[in-house]
C-alpha cells in the first residue's frame, strides 16, 4: 500500500532534487523514496548497535596474545 506524504523543501535541496533527477532519468519521488529506505536501514543498523553495547569494546584490549591456546604453561594434560 502506498501512501502520499506531502513536505516543504528548502530551495537548495529542491534544486539538488530536481538536477539530479533530471541527470539520472530517475523520478524525483523514487529518489526521495530510495533516500528514505537507506536511511531507515541506517537507523535500523544503528539500532542494532544500541542493542549490543559490548561491540564497542571488541578489539579494543592490546597486549594479550591473539590466540590464549598458544600461551606455554597453562594447558592441562
Amino acid at each position: 500500500m502506498s501512501r502520499t506524504l506531502t513536505i516543504r523543501l528548502t530551495d537548495d535541496i529542491f534544486e539538488w532534487l530536481k538536477k539530479t533527477s533530471r541527470r539520472s532519468g530517475i523520478p524525483a519521488g523514487r529518489i526521495i523514496r530510495e533516500k528514505l529506505e537507506q536511511a531507515k536501514t541506517d537507523d535500523q543498523a544503528k539500532a542494532d548497535d544500541r542493542d549490543k553495547p559490548w561491540m564497542k569494546l571488541v578489539g579494543s584490549v592490546r597486549g594479550m596474545s591473539r590466540d590464549l591456546s598458544t600461551r606455554k604453561g597453562f594447558s592441562r594434560k
